[in-house]
């Protein structure tokens, strides 16, 4: 069981491109508003205070060891917050189909402060852990469970594509060499694998040896990817007309997923060029509020490192 207290450094948690996120949302009082990966609550305590007391927030997330953190936004704000546990897309979707509406939304994908300074939870490789790496730990698949059953090309694939590791395939070869003799059961092991299998000058360059693993692995543990292509229609389905979406990623991956839905979806008509009229009758549906993504300032950077790699695109319902 998780424990249900908040630990002692979340007390001042600060959400990235905070300001960026209120002036693109731009919450008003009155309004309904989803924040569909809660986490520690960082960003729906400031759209919380933009509703003034008046309005709904609804909080969501399938970790539950979140819930004392919106327990306690709960408790000082005057606006109806709800929370739903469970997987965003998920939850979206079935918001969706039961015809709930909403004037804003932010998605703030990825792995969350919270989760990644509990060494129990397996995010880090940093600490020595049980190889775990589940946002949900009812989830059956864990870190250990793709590392020891995964074949080798798989394991190469994943790495090389959501960790955008050069030395996928070597890596992948050797945990499969190390786990015909011994399971993977914690994260110093594979750290230890992973550092091994790459030339030695690699081991000294950007960043962590095992960063991207662990990021790939993560990815994949959560199918993060995945969630982000069934929530953003879900999300975009729920929005009223002059509502707003708003999406943190802190992947290219993630973020072309977001880049292309929302210039798809303000496109409107799919005619090819050269026919004199639209036959499709396909309109657009949103219009994209950032041209480029928004990226924190150096003062950000500065202060809060994790933020460095986050990128913010946002767009209205029209």
């Amino acid at each position: 069981m998780l424990p249900n207290v908040l630990p002692s450094n979340t007390a001042d948690h600060t959400p990235v491109l905070a300001d960026a996120v209120r002036a693109l949302l731009a919450v008003k009082p009155g309004e309904t508003v989803v924040d569909a990966t809660f986490g520690a609550g960082g960003h729906a305590r400031l759209l919380a205070d933009d509703l003034h007391g008046r309005g709904k927030l609804v909080a969501i997330d399938r970790d539950p060891s979140v819930k004392p953190y919106f327990d306690r936004l709960k408790a000082r704000t005057g606006a109806d917050l709800r929370f739903l546990r469970g997987d965003f897309a998920i939850v979206l979707s079935q918001l969706a189909a039961n015809g709930v509406k909403a004037d804003a939304i932010l998605l703030d994908i990825g792995v969350s402060s919270m989760q990644i300074d509990r060494p129990e939870r397996g995010f880090s490789y940093a600490t020595d852990a049980p190889l775990d790496m589940r946002m949900d730990p009812s989830a059956e698949v864990t870190a250990a469970t793709i590392v020891n059953t995964w074949d080798e090309r798989e394991l190469a694939t994943i790495f090389r594509r959501y960790g955008e590791e050069r030395f996928a395939a070597p890596i992948a070869g050797a945990i499969v060499q190390r786990r015909a003799r011994q399971a993977f059961f914690r994260t110093a092991d594979l750290v230890d694998v992973i550092k091994a299998a790459i030339p030695t000058p690699a081991r000294f360059g950007e960043g962590h040896p095992a960063k991207r693993v662990f990021q790939a692995l993560r990815i994949a543990v959560n199918d993060e990817l995945g969630q982000l292509e069934a929530a953003l229609p879900a999300a975009l389905e729920m929005l009223r007309p002059g509502g707003r979406i708003a999406v943190i990623s802190f992947h290219s991956l993630e973020d072309r997923i977001v880049k292309q839905f929302f210039a798809a979806r303000a496109k409107g008509c799919t005619c090819p060029p050269d026919f004199p009229i639209c036959v499709c009758g396909k309109e657009p549906q949103l219009r994209v509020l950032t041209r480029k993504p928004v990226r924190p300032s150096a003062h950000e950077r500065d202060d809060n490192p994790r933020s460095a790699s986050s990128r913010l695109r946002a767009a209205l319902k029209v």
